[in-house]
């Protein structure tokens, strides 16, 4: 493995579960792959603009006016999806909100979700480039959502799964931190993600 891509989308600093599990996959990638580049794209501390008219002309291609505006939203889409598509592995953490993902992490997906860089139309349907990689999904979440009754509720592991694997990314795993609002379950909520994580081929 040659490049790792770490995506935080949490604000909570060290008080973030999100980031608690994201600290521990590190270790255990910096141990297993020495050698490999690491890149933290953090999207709390370095938020990216969402898409306005001139990115959008700019990334599919739409004509527009040839403008710096146009051309900036270009280079920032360009280097993002070069980030994802230069790394091996991509490790995205991400807290719910709302059943949903954070609005940064969705601005990041809408960067780097482009036509002719990490999917092309193909016939009648659509090919993913971002082929042969893999990816850990780090998610955190107030209530219990990978089982029970509150399981439909969940729009993060359906979305996050469905978009890697338009643009080609069918390995997936997952380890979370759930009930971090109810208390009988929160003092175990990190440490048993902690576990999942520690349980990943990685």
């Amino acid at each position: 493995m040659k490049q790792i891509l770490i995506i935080e989308s949490s604000p909570r600093g060290s008080e973030s579960a999100s980031r608690s599990l994201t600290r521990k996959v590190r270790e255990r990638l910096e141990v297993q792959y020495p050698h490999a580049k690491i890149i933290v794209r953090d999207l709390a501390e370095n938020s990216l603009p969402h898409l306005d008219r001139a990115a959008v002309e700019a990334m599919f291609a739409l004509g527009g006016d040839d403008t710096e505006s146009t051309q900036s939203a270009l280079r920032l889409s360009n280097l993002l999806t070069d980030e994802l598509l230069s790394s091996d592995l991509v490790v995205i953490a991400s807290p719910m909100w709302n059943f949903a993902i954070p609005s940064s992490l969705k601005a990041w997906i809408d960067h780097i979700v482009r036509p002719g860089r990490t999917f092309r139309y193909a016939g009648e349907g659509v090919e993913g480039l971002a082929k042969e990689k893999r990816a850990i999904l780090l998610l955190s979440s107030g209530g219990v959502f990978s089982e029970g009754s509150w399981k439909d509720w969940d729009a993060i592991e359906p979305y996050l799964r469905r978009i890697l694997g338009f643009i080609g990314i069918q390995d997936i795993q997952i380890a979370r931190a759930e009930g971090m609002n109810i208390p009988a379950l929160a003092i175990h909520a990190i440490p048993k993600g902690q576990r999942a994580v520690e349980a990943l081929a990685i």
